[in-house]
């Protein structure tokens, strides 16, 4: 987290890591879709030859404290290719919170983990603490056949303390829930650790508010709620 005092800016930075070809650029090109141009950012890719980095702002929203507090969201992806370990930990720094985004088809289940692994080492790496920082697990492609079911989901879910959910990223379903649900994690903790409803005076409801609020088009289907396992 950033606060500029002079500008009355705060800017949160989003992290979606996963194993290659799970969905992460597709969950952000979906998102920056859905918001509206007036507060999107351009949307940015890093080419690393077999795989992206990608990240887009977006960029103004203005959340209507008594101050005029302008709240800047960083949304970025890390490449999943094995041979990029670097770049995805240097994206990782400063973190406020990660949406872990896993391939829900029963085969990649190993990928999945080794994904996993590295989050949790990478976390390590840059001094974030994995049992503190705010984190959601999406399963995405969850139409695919041999994909996981909903109470597959639901147990997942039972064995860990992030939220799970079900996504099919293409299609658009489910990114908005998973954003959504990881910028509330990331707000009561940064409520918690630094008071942001009285130093700020900035509210849950005016921080998620505000931010969905700008959104484009038919809402999402909501998605299947359900670790990995």
């Amino acid at each position: 987290m950033q606060i500029n005092q002079t500008l009355r800016e705060l800017t949160l930075k989003v992290v979606y890591y996963g194993p290659a070809l799970s969905g992460k650029t597709t969950n952000l090109l979906a998102l920056h879709e859905r918001f509206s141009p007036e507060v999107r950012g351009r949307l940015l890719t890093v080419d690393t030859k077999d795989d992206r980095t990608l990240f887009f702002d977006v960029l103004p929203v203005f959340v209507r404290t008594a101050g005029e507090l302008r709240v800047k969201v960083k949304l970025y992806t890390v490449p999943g290719q094995v041979i990029h370990a670097a770049t995805r930990r240097l994206v990782l720094q400063g973190a406020d919170g990660v949406a872990f985004v896993a391939d829900a088809q029963r085969s990649a289940t190993p990928s999945n983990n080794a994904a996993w692994r590295n989050l949790m080492d990478d976390l390590r790496s840059n001094g974030i603490d994995s049992q503190r920082v705010p984190m959601v697990i999406q399963f995405n492609k969850m139409d695919l056949e041999g994909a996981r079911t909903t109470a597959e989901l639901e147990e997942a879910r039972s064995r860990g303390k992030e939220p799970v959910l079900g996504a099919v990223a293409v299609r658009g379903d489910g990114v908005v829930e998973t954003l959504r649900g990881l910028l509330q994690l990331i707000f009561r903790d940064l409520d918690r650790s630094f008071g942001l409803g009285s130093t700020i005076r900035l509210t849950e409801e005016e921080f998620l508010g505000e931010i969905f609020r700008n959104l484009d088009g038919a809402p999402a289907r909501k998605s299947g709620m359900g670790g990995l396992s």
